[in-house]
């Protein structure tokens, strides 16, 4: 429930907003797009008060709380489940339930909630502070790009989870498949402007690109009958006999409006140079072993091949070995057991967010792409500095003064100076926005070699993937195929997928075995139903046992101002507002039973069908 109105903002002679007006209603869920660098982020740290605006206003109700992801880390507790805890208000201080319900969906193991907060890694510490976020009972939550600190696992139960969010939303990520399934609402900060409609990116990019095209037809036919009239002007003007006609035509123009033409929005736009390769196989991984610890292998026994055109995505959980993989690919590692066997001529092309350590910061941005390859011309390395937005003045800044978006979108750009027959992609899109995931995923299609990439983008792996290498189950596995076909087929382990992944491993026995699995499951439905069924009956009964004491107190408070009894206005009121309160809490906590019990119904639906 925010209001931004006329809204200005200004760096230098760019101005970022100009009279920018947006709206966040009660219960909506909102995705802000947008390119880079157009406000996204400015707008949320003026919400929040860490941000000046030039001019205008942004009004919220008195004591809105707003629930924002900080990067800043400062745990005071020595365990990470006593550290979310802080988050729960005082009522809730002993429902420790809630804490750890959300830590698990988070991606933390019953062990790890004991461990020392400090103890973690970056992302992981972000995630502790997310968490707190959660369960900070929050009326709006403000999310700026959280998949950036989540693995897919961790990122499919946050989609679940602000789904079923009963507040207002705003949530910037360059995911749009998260994005999509997650919003009610779509805004977009287009052109110094604001713009918000009900439905999905799609609807919103769609729309804006009818206005557009609308408007620049407009344009130019008003362009055309100003020019015919000032043609007639110009031929007439002389003529005694035409001087009303002409007096008529100046007075039409000087009353026209002015169109001015819409200033073309760089987009990233590149391909990969591929190299041709005339072999059927680029490399083999026979029985590939490596850890870091001796007798904690993160990678065992993996064997697999990289063939002409494939397009491989890696996927999995932090920190079980996806990154590593890639490494040993590129010769960064060495296998500590097993072996790789790559074609002699072949050339690969390595990309990891964390070479921007290694880019030279006195460089300029043309000069790092011009060193990528010793064949790489002079304008050729200007052209990838444009296709990667550095274009002009741009492509002379020196690394040092760049963002990490900025220095993500160099080693990019030095990618596209290295003709290759084997893209090595790590986690590409962290830095870039939608419209440049787009650009990404079209110049995967287009390179003609083969490609490996870690992701968790959803939107990524339903595009290009065609083969998997999966790290789930504490194991490493290699599935071909799509990534949809991996979700029906055997989904993930933390999905609740037990019962399902039994079904796939029975499916292709015999009848009677099949029926002892459906009759175990229709049992298993039957208990957790009946489980939720019973805890939706506790809610309801709790609730109109609160409400009648609700409406009691009520009565009383209407006797006790006719009588003047000033005492227990004050107590009666003290009382009603923490019966509300508690009320709004069970109707919260019954919807929540209502979705899981519709989910649960729906998943075991499924798996019977499956059966039957």
């Amino acid at each position: 429930m925010i209001k931004i109105a006329d809204l200005n903002k200004s760096f230098g002679s760019r101005a970022l907003f100009d009279n920018l007006n947006l709206n966040i209603n009660a219960k909506e869920r909102v995705g802000l797009i947008g390119r880079n660098g157009h406000g996204k982020t400015t707008l949320f740290k003026m919400i929040l008060n860490k941000m000046d605006h030039d001019s205008g206003s942004i009004s919220m109700p008195k004591n809105y709380k707003l629930g924002y992801l900080e990067q800043h880390i400062n745990f005071v507790k020595n365990t990470a489940i006593s550290e979310a805890c802080l988050a729960l208000s005082e009522d809730e201080k002993d429902e420790t339930w809630k804490a750890k319900k959300i830590l698990t969906g988070l991606g933390f193991s019953s062990s790890d909630m004991l461990k020392n907060p400090m103890d973690f890694s970056g992302g992981y510490k972000i995630r502790i502070n997310l968490a707190k976020v959660l369960l900070s009972g929050a009326d709006m939550l403000m999310l700026d790009e959280p998949n950036n600190y989540l693995d897919i696992v961790a990122i499919r139960w946050l989609s679940n989870f602000l789904r079923s969010w009963k507040g207002e939303l705003m949530l910037i990520t360059h995911d749009r498949n998260f994005m999509d399934s997650v919003i009610t609402h779509c805004a977009i900060i287009h052109r110094t402007k604001a713009r918000k409609i009900e439905g999905n990116t799609q609807k919103l990019y769609d729309q804006i690109e009818k206005e557009e095209e609308i408007y620049e037809k407009t344009r130019l036919n008003v362009e055309k009958k100003k020019k015919q009239t000032e043609l007639f002007i110009r031929r007439f003007r002389a003529k005694a006999r035409l001087a009303g006609m002409v007096q008529s035509r100046i007075k039409s123009l000087e009353k026209q409006e002015n169109f001015t033409q819409l200033t073309q929005i760089e987009n990233l736009d590149f391909s990969f140079s591929s190299l041709t390769f005339n072999a059927a196989k680029m490399l083999s991984a026979h029985n590939l072993t490596f850890g870091y610890q001796e007798d904690n292998p993160l990678i065992n026994k993996l064997s697999f091949d990289v063939l002409k055109k494939d397009r491989i995505c890696v996927i999995g959980k932090n920190g079980k070995g996806k990154s590593t993989l890639l490494k040993l690919i590129a010769d960064r590692l060495s296998p500590r057991d097993g072996v790789i066997k790559k074609h002699p001529d072949l050339r690969t092309a390595y990309f990891a967010q964390s070479d921007s350590v290694n880019l030279n910061p006195q460089k300029t941005v043309y000069e790092e792409i011009l060193s990528a390859d010793n064949k790489c011309l002079p304008q050729r390395a200007r052209n990838i500095a444009g296709s990667v937005m550095f274009s002009g003045d741009d492509a002379l800044k020196k690394i040092e003064v760049l963002s990490g978006g900025e220095k993500s979108r160099v080693l990019l750009g030095k990618i596209l100076a290295s003709p290759c027959h084997l893209l090595l992609l790590d986690e590409p899109t962290n830095h870039l926005d939608i419209e440049s995931c787009e650009s990404l995923i079209d110049a995967t299609h287009e390179f003609q070699g083969s490609v490996i990439m870690v992701t968790h983008n959803e939107e990524i792996l339903h595009s290009v993937a065609t083969k998997l290498i999966i790290f789930d189950r504490d194991q490493v596995s290699v599935f071909d195929g799509t990534y949809q076909n991996f979700l029906d087929k055997s989904g993930w382990e933390d999905e609740g997928s037990k019962l399902k992944t039994k079904v796939s491993q029975k499916i292709s026995k015999n009848k009677d075995e099949i029926k002892k699995v459906r009759a175990e499951i229709v049992r298993e439905k039957s208990r957790i139903l009946k489980l939720l069924e019973e805890k939706m009956k506790i809610i309801e009964t709790t609730i109109s046992v609160k409400e009648k004491e609700f409406n009691s107190n009520t009565e009383r408070l209407v006797i006790a101002s006719v009588k003047g009894d000033v005492n227990f206005l004050s107590e009666g009121a003290r009382l009603n507002k923490i019966l509300k309160s508690e009320i709004e809490n069970l109707y919260t906590e019954l919807a929540f039973s209502i979705d899981k019990l519709e989910q649960e119904t729906e998943r075991f639906q499924k798996l019977i069908k499956k059966l039957d």
